[in-house]
């Protein structure tokens, strides 16, 4: 971070954001050249921001199991059925694969439900850690905000989730999980719960998602936001948002 940046952002957490706008609106500049500025956290969206998704792979692989019309148990933004039940915490990955091998008709083991839930990784861009990791090196804080399940994250929170070896826990400060808060988004809970974690304001969290409905949500409680479309190269529309 620059010294700049640095002396700026003490400014920022010395006044309370009504007089700071005053101040900045009167003496310096206007209140919207400033307010990205007062940014602290940034969550991420895991699936479809972080890694790019493919539902009809796991759709596809979910039918080999021997799932009829698989594709109506499957969403790609917030699930339902026993795959809600699983990413909201209701039930645990035991429960699940019980449930999944009734509907499958077929006795099913935990590697087999995993690699059917994986199906919906399509890639993780290698950009995309980069920079996640530049952001926390320019004072950022950066965690992750995602309505996800155990089964997908035995994965991605191991040394097996990028080629170098990194999980990530490796790349965030913070890793939020649906189905340990108890609620998925677009639920308003699941933002509230990170808010009171991070000790934050709305306005200081910068909330990025493909899922419109989850932006809405976040946005209605103040939260600031970016809908990203999923595959896509955000990264320079976020370094144009926060100046860099």
């Amino acid at each position: 971070m620059s010294k700049q940046r640095l002396i700026f952002r003490l400014f920022l957490d010395y006044f309370d954001s009504g007089s700071l706008c005053f101040i900045i609106n009167k003496y310096f500049c206007s209140r919207i050249e400033i307010y990205w500025y007062m940014i602290k956290v940034i969550a991420f969206d895991f699936g479809g921001v972080i890694a790019t998704l493919s539902p009809h792979r796991a759709a596809e692989r979910l039918g080999a199991l021997g799932l009829e019309n698989p594709e109506s148990h499957l969403d790609a933004f917030t699930q339902r059925g026993i795959f809600g039940d699983l990413e909201c915490g209701r039930i645990g990955d035991e429960e699940f694969r019980k449930g999944l091998s009734e509907l499958c008709g077929r006795e099913l083991t935990w590697k087999q439900c995993q690699f059917v839930l994986l199906g919906y990784i399509q890639a993780v861009p290698g950009r995309n850690i980069d920079f996640l990791r530049q952001l926390r090196n320019d004072g950022y804080r950066v965690i992750i905000l995602s309505n996800t399940n155990p089964f997908m994250m035995e994965w991605a929170m191991s040394p097996r989730f990028t080629p170098e070896g990194w999980s990530l826990n490796d790349i965030a400060d913070e890793v939020y999980l649906s189905y340990k808060i108890g609620a998925m988004k677009p639920d308003p809970l699941i933002f509230t719960t990170v808010l009171s974690s991070e000790k934050v304001k709305p306005g200081d969290m910068l909330f990025l998602d493909d899922g419109q409905r989850n932006v809405e949500s976040a946005a209605a409680m103040g939260i600031q936001t970016m809908l990203v479309e999923n595959g896509s190269d955000w990264t320079l529309l976020l370094k144009n948002r926060l100046n860099l």
